[in-house]
């Protein structure tokens, strides 16, 4: 139960901030040159350029989706085996 609800929480935390993580990159990439892009990547996100922010917060938000499911999974499998 308790572990439920913490990879419930902790998928939405990398859910939320992956999206918001790739959202940025995609600012920033649209905004600036690519000279302002390495300052502004090197200021905002803490990487070279937008595109490695980019990779990352998609990697996060995935990484959210998938523990989002197996969450999904266990809360299932419980109720199942409690019937």
């Amino acid at each position: 139960m308790f572990f439920e609800r913490a990879g419930s929480v902790i998928a939405w935390i990398a859910v939320v901030f992956g999206a918001v993580r790739v959202l940025m990159g995609f600012a920033i990439a649209f905004m600036f040159d690519l000279e302002q892009n390495a300052a502004a990547s090197r200021r905002y996100l803490a990487t070279a350029n937008s595109g490695e922010a980019i990779e990352d917060g998609s990697a996060m938000f995935l990484t959210g989706i998938i523990i989002g499911l197996l969450v999904q999974i266990a809360k299932q499998t419980r109720t199942r085996n409690d019937d």
